[in-house]
């Protein structure tokens, strides 16, 4: 039988956040638990029209983790002074108003789009701060 992991993790690629989100997860004991996939913007990265070219990339893994993996859940970290985010702000100033924006808009499209392509799975929004904050959503 297949071992049944509890989630897959989607996270931002930049270098300043991946010991804090695998601390992150390891104080919620989910070290072994969770297949991960990492891309500039997290959430962004995969729902802005931005990043088009990645959107596929990220659902076809999302099919391949549940398939493989039997997941139940999707945990979604994006985090603060996003440079992907930053991009997708354009030439109007970045200010923490407008990246609240790109980010809580990441997370309404991807809810959306889970709604439709997975209704079953659980899913898990939260934005980290510098300091390694988790604000959930």
């Amino acid at each position: 039988m297949k071992k049944k992991y509890k989630a897959m993790v989607l996270s931002c690629m930049d270098p300043r956040f991946q010991t804090k989100v695998s601390n992150y997860l390891k104080r919620r004991k989910l070290n072994g638990k969770y297949s991960a996939f990492t891309i500039a913007g997290a959430a962004v990265g995969v729902t802005a029209s931005k990043f088009k070219k990645w959107h596929s990339t990220f659902w076809e893994n999302l099919n391949t983790s549940i398939k493989i993996h039997r997941i139940e859940k999707l945990i979604v970290i994006n985090h603060k002074d996003c440079g992907a985010a930053k991009i997708v702000n354009g030439k109007k100033e970045f200010t923490p108003h407008n990246e609240m924006k790109i980010h809580e808009n990441s997370f309404e499209k991807i809810k959306l789009n889970l709604k439709k392509k997975h209704p079953r799975l659980k899913v898990e929004l939260s934005l980290m701060s510098l300091n390694g904050r988790i604000d959930k959503f």
